[in-house]
């Protein structure tokens, strides 16, 4: 494990232009696969828009999701793969399925690929490697070839949601969709600035996190995805830590009788019209305990973008400050964020 301290742009553990990369390119393959849903759309082949991803990558296409079912009128799904491969779901040839897969050998997807298509489904696959089974199988693949775990959430969001902008603006469904990308693109700069500004608090969340082996993690709106990707998939699979996220709306339906003296609780708090129901939850929860910690999307610096882009892109700006959190908790933990037992260690 690297237990190094030095910093690169200040960060700790921080590859800057390489980051840079990776977003640039999520921005670029986000824009394509919109042109490529429009074209199809236009050519009226289009029926549905099916997203398929797999645990954590599923769940990163939740932020694309509610901007659909916002936004446009063509119906949009996201399904798990290992629901349709047992259900035997139908598709069609007007489906349009897009699956993302950082390594593009995830075992349902490569399942529920080979049945869509055989269905005939259009397949987009959203991925890092060109030469993964996925990847070689789809009708279009997206390679964002530098990401990697510490980057793939705004990666994987970012494409996404420009997947969705792209059909959007061919209908003026969404009144940025048109523009989307082009205004995206000094984020990644952005992003970096966001990541520079939040880096000492992130340490102090990182000791936080570190100081416990069980927390509830609550978010709402275009923040949930964000909170539910990093309870379950960085907290759990790679710290090992026991988490218990919900959702702010279902927080006071179960989870606030868990509160008293000492339970520590994760709230993400985010840009978008759900604030008020973190807030509750934060005011509630502070006269139970003084274990309490809120990450705030609301004080990340994104510049002069319309406040419904802001939105939009707050799951992008809590994954960049959750992965500064990240970087300190491996190091405080002694637990590299690359250990597993079991995950793709062993048949299950």
């Amino acid at each position: 494990m690297t237990t190094s301290t030095e910093r690169a742009e200040g960060l700790l553990n921080f590859d800057q232009e390489r980051y840079l990369r990776i977003q640039s390119a999520a921005i670029a393959r986000g824009r394509e696969l919109g042109d490529a849903l429009a074209q199809r759309q236009r050519a009226g082949s289009l029926e549905e828009v099916v997203f398929l991803g797999t645990g954590g990558a599923g769940i990163l296409m939740e932020p694309a999701l509610r901007l659909a079912d916002r936004h446009l009128s063509l119906p949009v799904q996201l399904r798990h793969p290992a629901e349709e491969v047992v259900g035997q779901a139908a598709f069609g040839p007007g489906s349009a399925v897009v699956i993302p897969s950082l390594s593009g050998t995830t075992k349902e997807s490569i399942a529920v690929l080979q049945q869509a298509k055989a269905q005939g489904a259009w397949i987009a696959v959203l991925t890092a490697h060109a030469d993964s089974p996925l990847a070689t199988a789809a009708d279009l693949t997206l390679v964002n070839e530098e990401a990697a775990d510490d980057s793939s959430s705004e990666s994987f969001y970012l494409q996404s949601l420009l997947g969705i902008a792209g059909l959007a603006a061919q209908s003026d469904d969404w009144g940025p969709a048109a523009s989307l990308a082009d205004r995206l693109a000094n984020l990644p700069e952005r992003l970096v600035a966001v990541k520079t500004a939040y880096e000492n608090q992130a340490a102090d969340a990182a000791a936080f996190l570190a100081a416990r082996d069980y927390y509830v993690v609550t978010a709402a709106g275009y923040a949930w995805p964000a909170a539910h990707y990093y309870a379950m998939c960085i907290l759990e699979e790679m710290q090992w830590i026991r988490t218990r996220p919900v959702h702010a709306a279902h927080f006071f339906h179960g989870t606030l009788e868990l509160m008293e003296p000492g339970v520590p609780l994760v709230v993400i708090a985010g840009r978008d019209e759900t604030r008020p129901l973190t807030d509750r939850v934060i005011d509630f929860s502070r006269t139970v305990t003084d274990h309490v910690l809120v990450i705030d999307a609301a004080d990340a610096d994104l510049g002069e973008l319309p406040g419904e882009v802001s939105a939009v892109l707050t799951p992008v700006v809590v994954a960049a400050l959750l992965e500064r959190v990240s970087a300190h908790l491996e190091v405080l933990r002694d637990h590299p964020l690359t250990t597993r037992r079991y995950y793709r260690r062993m048949a299950y």
